[in-house]
Formats: C-alpha cells, sequence, structure tokens
C-alpha cells in the first residue's frame, strides 16, 4: 500500500514516540522529511537526526529531546495537505503560539522555518507547525 502524505506520517511518529516517552523515533527515510528533522534540530526541538543506508529508500533516526522529564515539542501538527496546500508569500507567515513555536515551510531555497524564510525573504508551502 502506498503512502499517500509521508510528512504527515513523520510527524504522527514523532508525535506518538514522545507520548510514549521514547529516547528516538525511526522512519523510512527521504530527503524531505531529513530537511524537516534538521530544521527541527537547528531550532532545538530535537538533540539530532541520522540518515542510514540500507538496501531500499534508508532509515531516518530521530533523537527526541526531553526536559526535566517533559518533551520539549508540546505539539506538532500538519499544516498543508495534499487535499489543501497552504502557500505564503514571506510576509505572510503566520505566527505560531504568538512566536512560541515555529513553522517549517517548503520554500524555493529548500526547507526552512519562518524565520529563515522571512530572513531570506522568501514564501512558500507551510508543511507544518510545531510548538
Amino acid at each position: 500500500m502506498s503512502m499517500q502524505d509521508p510528512v504527515a506520517d513523520l510527524l504522527t511518529r514523532v508525535r506518538n514516540a514522545l507520548l510514549a516517552r521514547h529516547d528516538e523515533v525511526v522512519v523510512p527515510s527521504s530527503r524531505l522529511k531529513a530537511a524537516v528533522a534538521r530544521v527541527l534540530m537547528e531550532e532545538g526541538y530535537v538533540t539530532d537526526y541520522s540518515v542510514q543506508d540500507d538496501d531500499k529508500q534508508g532509515l531516518l533516526t530521530i533523537k527526541l529531546k526531553y526536559v526535566a522529564g517533559k518533551p520539549v515539542i508540546d505539539g506538532i501538527q500538519r499544516v498543508s495537505k495534499p487535499s489543501r496546500r497552504v502557500y505564503v508569500g514571506f510576509d505572510e507567515i503566520p505566527q505560531v503560539r504568538s512566536g512560541l513555536g515555529v513553522n517549517i515551510l517548503s520554500t524555493p531555497k529548500g526547507v526552512l522555518s519562518d524565520r529563515a524564510a522571512h530572513e531570506a525573504k522568501v514564501g512558500g508551502e507551510i508543511l507544518c507547525a510545531v510548538w
């Protein structure tokens, strides 16, 4: 069975691993998923990520981050879906939780956080919101 929305699958696996208090989560890899994991690491929501090569598509391992036993990621939500794409210009990027969260965008300059996209003055598709 083919997967319709691999980014939503990644976010759901991360959310479930956080609720189960796992140290890491392993998902099938892709360049888009690795780029989302890179932005999560740059923004301080996860400690590390790595891509292991296997005979198929590879495995993406994301090490989750906890502070005093509580997960750093309080919520993670898919914004743009296959049924409803959400595109914004750089000056229209919405804030997440009054600036306490971050939007992850797919832009012509790659996958960026909302702050980095605003600095680079590029808009794009809002993949997900993390707080």
